[in-house]
């Protein structure tokens, strides 16, 4: 691109999306997100960008800047996740993304981009995501999508299945776009995880938890992952990470655990980061507390995988 084409972000988070694109070569302009602790996060590692700590449903057209080339959003997933009670539109949360739509017909971007769980495709027997797609479609965008996984679309050793929306206002532009392909997995979890130095004994599992003696009959293997899944121990026998959820930090739930050479522990916030493909100089503020942190990592996107897809939609745009 010759000149960096724009991109606002809503939903933001610590700005996973605008990440992925800005390695990409498109500029930031505008982020909104509602969860103050995210904010945080974000100007952190965004200053350039103006942020919105507001709710989207008190966001004007007028908030935006004048021209925005790419809206980008990963709306709340929580209504369609497995892990949650699938309510969709029913709940709350699901519709957020009409107030998206509406700052979306408002703004006529060349392009939206939009990030949720791949149940989002089956949910109410595939009625909203029909609504979902429907509605970009009547208001003049041509649209295509494709669930991708971060181990092979990301080099990350993480499975996490994601679906993707892209929506061009061009024609010419969306004949254009193709999904990135498939790359090697090349990053092992050693490369992104320490299992050999000590951390902060605050993240290890000693003899006075209750459900030590089941943890060390469970995981025996310093070569993968596990998931303390409330009562019982899940081995993730790909030798990959399972996907990092937001509730993995509160305990008990989700929880990641690996062996190591100082017993078991869980990861370490920067440990989550680094499976969602953040980069080292990626900053955590030190006045939040863990339990924020992992629920940040855990509702953020892959960065690896939404650069392939930018990178496709700059070429898209050329």
């Amino acid at each position: 691109m010759n000149d960096k084409k724009t991109i606002a972000g809503f939903f933001a988070g610590v700005g996973g999306i605008e990440l992925g694109f800005e390695q990409a070569g498109f500029k930031p302009v505008f982020a909104n997100e509602i969860d103050q602790k995210a904010t945080i996060t974000y100007s952190e590692n965004h200053k350039g960008t103006p942020l919105i700590h507001d709710d989207i449903k008190n966001l004007s057209p007028r908030d935006l800047p004048k021209q925005v080339d790419v809206i980008a959003g990963g709306f709340p997933c929580q209504a369609f996740s497995v892990a949650g009670y699938r309510l969709g539109f029913e709940d709350p949360r699901g519709t957020l993304y009409f107030d998206l739509l509406n700052l979306i017909v408002a703004k006529k971007p060349q392009v939206v981009f939009l990030e949720n769980v791949r149940n989002l495709v089956s949910h109410d027997s595939g009625n909203t995501f029909r609504v979902i797609l429907e509605s970009l479609e009547m208001n003049g965008y041509f649209v295509t999508w494709k669930i991708l996984n971060a181990k092979d679309y990301g080099n990350i050793p993480q499975t996490r299945e994601r679906i993707y929306i892209v929506a061009f206002r061009s024609k010419y532009a969306f004949d254009k776009f193709a999904f990135p392909k498939k790359v090697s997995l090349k990053q092992k979890l050693d490369d992104l995880i320490d299992f050999d130095t000590k951390v902060d004994e605050k993240y290890y599992y000693r003899e006075n938890r209750p459900m030590f003696e089941t943890l060390v009959s469970e995981i025996t293997s310093k070569e993968t992952v596990y998931q303390w899944r409330r009562h019982y121990v899940r081995e993730n026998k790909s030798r990959l990470s399972p996907t990092l959820t937001a509730n993995m930090g509160t305990g008990g739930h989700n929880v990641p655990l690996i062996l190591t050479k100082f017993g078991i522990r869980k990861l370490t916030p920067r440990e989550c980061f680094n499976l969602m493909g953040f980069p080292k100089n990626f900053k955590l503020p030190t006045g939040l507390p863990d339990s924020q942190l992992y629920k940040q990592a855990g509702n953020a996107v892959v960065v690896p995988v939404i650069k392939a897809i930018a990178k496709e939609i700059a070429k898209a745009l050329d």
